[in-house]
């Protein structure tokens, strides 16, 4: 989000009741005054509830890395006895 400072639009959103669709929020920026890059920034947000005014900026600006999901693995055979070997499970 070049154009439009995210941290200026969760400002900007002070007050609005949440969670809002992206339609509310972009209705609400706009009574607020927000000027035509912070709209057509909120306008570009994915169709969805928005929980709160720092998922919007987080969504206009991410924060968190996109990382991959972690491939499942099977679980490694045992290494051997338990400490204690039969005394451990009594």
């Amino acid at each position: 989000m070049a154009e439009a400072n995210a941290s200026a639009v969760g400002a900007l959103l002070n007050g609005i009741d949440l969670p809002a669709s992206r339609d509310e929020i972009v209705r609400y920026a706009d009574e607020q005054g927000a000027d035509s890059a912070e709209l057509a920034a909120l306008r570009g947000l994915q169709e969805r509830e928005y929980e709160s005014t720092m998922d919007v900026v987080e969504a206009l600006s991410p924060v968190q890395p996109n990382l991959p999901e972690p491939e499942p693995r099977a679980p490694r055979a045992e290494s051997g006895e338990p400490p204690g070997r039969e005394q451990y499970t009594r």
